[in-house]
């Protein structure tokens, strides 16, 4: 049997697509109440590295992020929902670095939650060493612990840590709830997909920050 490095993929010169494409069925946003008691917010990877201008993986327009997710936990905080923060987090060398590059190394300043989103004392901390927010982290104890159903879903990558965390999150039985101006991706296609992905596939509820109430 060939080794797997001696493998060999036949020549793909084009993959053809149109080059537009239209949605299955239309996106709507819903106005959404969620009992504080129930939901967690989660915040993710709002990092020096993706958000800061000079960070090493900056993420266009990312800054726009800051205010609605800002709005969100104030409103969380208000009516005592719990908080968790998500941080990418990485040691030298680390395998994921051959596709990104170096960011949000282990205790650097890339790797910190950006100023204007701090967390509050007595909010959770998940520092995750991959995509998915549940691999390799305390995250599902924390949610069965304090017996959460739903999770508020913002940050970045929309097609990437987002969507990932989604998937594992659907799979354990929450509720997703997806404020769409609080999340983003490199570029539009990435975004759309991510929202039809995150409520057909995950039964995500897409509504705005400013249509999310606790309650």
């Amino acid at each position: 049997m060939d080794s797997w490095n001696s493998w060999r993929v036949g020549e793909i010169s084009e993959i053809s697509l149109p080059k537009t494409l239209e949605f299955p069925e239309e996106l709507r946003v819903v106005e959404v109440s969620a009992d504080p008691r129930k939901t967690a917010v989660m915040v993710i990877d709002m990092q020096n590295d993706f958000i800061e201008e000079k960070g090493k993986l900056y993420v266009p327009r990312s800054e726009n992020l800051i205010k609605p997710i800002k709005s969100i936990l104030d409103k969380a905080r208000e009516a005592g929902a719990t908080i968790i923060y998500t941080q990418d987090w990485h040691h030298e060398n680390d395998p994921e670095f051959e596709v990104w590059g170096e960011h949000a190394l282990a205790g650097s300043w890339g790797a910190e939650i950006v100023e204007e989103l701090k967390p509050k004392k007595g909010e959770f901390i998940v520092r995750k060493p991959s995509y998915d927010a549940f691999y390799g982290t305390p995250l599902e104890h924390i949610l069965r612990y304090r017996g959460l159903e739903s999770l508020i879903l913002t940050g970045v990558l929309a097609n990437i840590c987002v969507l990932h965390t989604a998937g594992s999150a659907a799979m354990r039985g929450y509720k997703l709830i997806v404020p769409i101006d609080c999340i983003l991706a490199l570029n539009d296609f990435d975004y759309a997909l991510s929202l039809r992905q995150l409520s057909f596939i995950y039964k995500a509820k897409l509504t705005r920050s400013d249509m999310m109430r606790f309650g």
